[in-house]
């Protein structure tokens, strides 16, 4: 009857036994990965020999059995975010372009800060100190994105029983600094639509003038309220312009994903987005210039297009105007600058929910917090009113 030795942990005991040859056999019961309590064992010429190839061997073991997703509190913080990245591909929820933002969010920002830290060594207070760091060194934004990518990963420990509570949860709460929503006026408009239609042209400029599809895609932006990537997402089918007013579907989006080429997403932000909108009369004529440059026979082509008629990228045409906008001396503005634009004259001629509409947002409440400009103006009725007060004459 083998007698029990050395315990080992959540290995149980190793037992040993004689082997053929005058050898000897060390063995334990191991819990593998799916449960199962199957017998390791190893042979050698002395008792001690065994043992340690057989401590060995268990280790491989664990360590596979981690790897195949298993976490415990001592399971480092990289092996952590190796997991969460891996239960978010398999889980499928998410855009790409956020699973892409997710990742390097972790790596950039929490990753150098937790990388050496096993999880149960990860406090709420070590949490607390690194997000209130990142508020004040870097800003609101950046500490925000990190708590996020943070609670997402230790919320995943938490359901592998990894930990008793998502350290997160128990941080202090981050306050948004007050900041005011500013839309473009009539003025900066046309400041913008000249420096736009300027750039680079005429004498001393060499190599070929810009194609006009800068100028272009800010007409339609204004006339749509679209993001930038769903402007440059419109196909032609999506555009009517034989009806008065001209219609475009919203329907997509551009991305570039890491490691793949840009493609056209076959929804835009949230499912709220997808809408149909009856565009202004200035938008609707860049469309109809637009849709002369594109086959017949072609309704999925993308209205904006490369010279390659490959879709163009956010980030070119961001880089483009913010090209532009320096050297015409404009300050401040990006292409949600005319998202805003929309949504303040809109508020101003029929209040936050046309404008929530158009943007196709899900509550008004979005729309006056993020995008429409606070009017400082009290409707001058008042004045007509307060004539009540008037001292009477005596």
């Amino acid at each position: 009857m083998p007698r029990p030795r050395t315990p080992i942990g959540t290995f149980g005991e190793i037992y040993y036994e004689k082997a053929p040859g005058g050898r000897s056999r060390a063995f334990a019961r191991f819990r593998d990965h799916d449960g199962q309590l199957r017998r390791v064992q190893t042979t050698a010429s002395t008792q001690q020999a065994a043992t340690r190839k057989l401590k060995e061997q268990l280790a491989e073991r664990a360590e596979q059995s981690v790897g195949q997703g298993d976490l415990s509190g001592g399971s480092s913080f990289g092996h952590l975010v190796e997991v969460w990245l891996a239960d978010l591909d398999l889980e499928g929820k998410i855009a790409p372009s956020t699973r892409a933002l997710y990742e390097r969010n972790m790596e950039k920002l929490v990753l150098p800060a937790f990388a050496n830290f096993t999880l149960r060594e990860i406090t709420v207070r070590k949490v607390d100190q690194f997000i209130k760091t990142l508020a004040s060194t870097k800003s609101y934004s950046t500490a925000k994105q990190a708590r996020t990518v943070l609670s997402l990963a230790f919320g995943l420990a938490v359901r592998y029983d990894a930990i008793p509570r998502n350290p997160v949860r128990d941080t202090v709460r981050l306050h948004k600094p007050q900041s005011q929503t500013m839309a473009l006026t009539i003025e900066q408009v046309e400041a913008i639509r000249d420096a736009v239609r300027s750039w680079r042209r005429g004498s001393g400029f060499s190599g070929p003038p810009p194609d006009g599809q800068l100028e272009q895609l800010i007409e339609v932006m204004l006339g749509t309220s679209a993001r930038i990537g769903e402007v440059l997402a419109i196909r032609k089918c999506d555009v009517d312009v034989t009806g008065s007013p001209a219609t475009v579907r919203i329907c997509g989006t551009i991305v570039s994903p890491k490691g793949a080429p840009t493609h056209r997403q076959h929804h835009p932000k949230t499912q709220r987005s997808t809408r149909t909108v009856s565009v202004p009369s200035f938008a609707a004529e860049v469309l109809r210039q637009r849709l002369v440059l594109i086959p017949k026979d072609e309704p999925e082509h993308l209205i904006f297009f490369s010279r390659n008629r490959t879709p163009l990228t956010t980030n070119n045409m961001r880089r483009r105007l913010r090209a532009v906008l320096d050297e015409a001396g404009i300050e401040g503005v990006t292409p949600h600058s005319f998202r805003r634009t929309v949504a303040t004259v809109l508020d101003r001629a029929s209040g936050a929910d046309l404008a929530a509409e158009m943007l196709g947002h899900t509550s008004p409440k979005i729309t006056k917090e993020h995008y429409i400009q606070a009017d400082e103006n009290v409707n001058p009725v008042t004045a007509e009113i307060l004539e009540s007060l008037a001292p009477r004459l005596k």
